[in-house]
């Protein structure tokens, strides 16, 4: 009974200032208060109706742009994204929430989204598309040779192979079922040990392939780079 009572606890995660702004501000914008094109307050003037440092108010718009749910535009400040209020669904849903059903489902789609996009994005690929690609690649590669979480930066260079695609309804999509996938990852550990390293010698595989207009060869090596997330779902499933 005791031994059962435990393995139903789950870990109590700690919200930090900055999850709470990003709370407040989702909960404007599903609830149309703020709609695409609004802009928001200065960091400064925010800072003080939250009360909290304005470290925590550039945290949380720096995830929201991130997600495509705010943009920042040069002289113009911080707005509301046209795609972040098609994308906002993948921040609402809360990952301790999902049934192993959902989760799997979610998992699934991420798999087919994105061997497909690679296919897609070796035949469209532009030359700006493979700098963006490259880029991303580069911070990923930085951050996991630093030892640092690399789960953003891991995200970006999925995110900017969708983007080759030219197909904005494959980036919302990927916008909407990956979040709870990567929230879910980090707080189990799942990409922990060497499978950074591994993962960055599989990112550069793709991209190889991607520049080369392979395009079965860039599908093949996405699908192979996400076995473990399918492998996890299994191994999770029939643990149950």
């Amino acid at each position: 009974m005791k031994n059962g009572f435990i393995t139903n606890l789950k870990e109590i995660v700690v919200e930090t200032p900055a999850d709470k702004i990003i709370k407040q501000i989702r909960g404007l914008i599903s609830s149309g208060q703020l709609k695409a094109g609004d802009r928001l307050p200065s960091e400064r003037m925010m800072s003080e109706r939250f009360g909290v440092g304005r470290t925590y108010v550039r945290d949380a718009i720096r995830k929201l742009e991130f997600y495509g749910i705010l943009k920042t535009l040069p002289q113009s400040g911080t707005v509301v994204s046209g795609l972040g209020i098609t994308a906002l669904e993948g921040l609402i849903t809360d990952v301790l929430q999902l049934n192993e059903k959902d989760f799997n489902s979610l998992v699934e789609t991420r798999v087919l989204l994105e061997t497909n996009s690679a296919y897609i994005a070796a035949t469209r690929r532009s030359e700006e598309a493979l700098i963006s690609i490259r880029k991303a690649l580069n911070a990923y590669e930085m951050a996991v040779l630093d030892g640092k979480q690399s789960v953003e930066e891991d995200l970006m260079f999925h995110l900017k192979i969708v983007e080759a695609t030219n197909n904005s309804v494959l980036l919302s999509l990927m916008m909407i079922v990956t979040p709870d996938i990567l929230s879910f990852f980090t707080q189990n550990k799942v990409c922990s040990g060497n499978r950074p390293l591994s993962a960055l010698k599989e990112h550069h595989e793709i991209l190889s392939h991607i520049e080369n207009g392979d395009a079965d060869k860039a599908k093949e090596s996405m699908r192979n780079h996400l076995d473990d997330i399918l492998n996890f779902k299994i191994t999770n499933s029939s643990s149950q």
